[in-house]
């Protein structure tokens, strides 16, 4: 009975609606981090995890390593300038133009 009342008491200290956007950063963050690591356990040429693949050795494909390196997110950004707003920074540090 005491352990019911405990796992009460908690569930209603946590489960409230303040408390629901941790848990969804929370989740996006752990779900961003799954992601990364399923790419990289199926897609990294330089993962392998079954034992024949491995005693394969160093291997000179740089075609696979090329494909995996330069993904769709990264062919989207690539040439862009690195800036969050760029339309503020432009603001800011172009001078105006009479």
């Amino acid at each position: 009975m005491a352990a019911a009342a405990a796992s009460s008491a908690a569930w209603k200290r946590w489960i409230r609606p303040e408390v629901y956007p941790l848990f969804l950063a929370t989740g996006v963050a752990v779900s961003i981090c799954v992601g990364q690591l399923v790419r990289n356990i199926t897609g990294n040429p330089e993962v392998r995890v079954l034992k024949e693949k491995r005693a394969a050795g160093v291997l000179e494909n740089f075609d696979e390593g090329k494909r995996y390196s330069q993904h769709g997110f990264r062919k989207f950004i690539d040439g862009k300038r690195p800036e969050i707003m760029p339309g503020i920074n432009s603001f800011f540090s172009d001078p105006p133009k009479y």
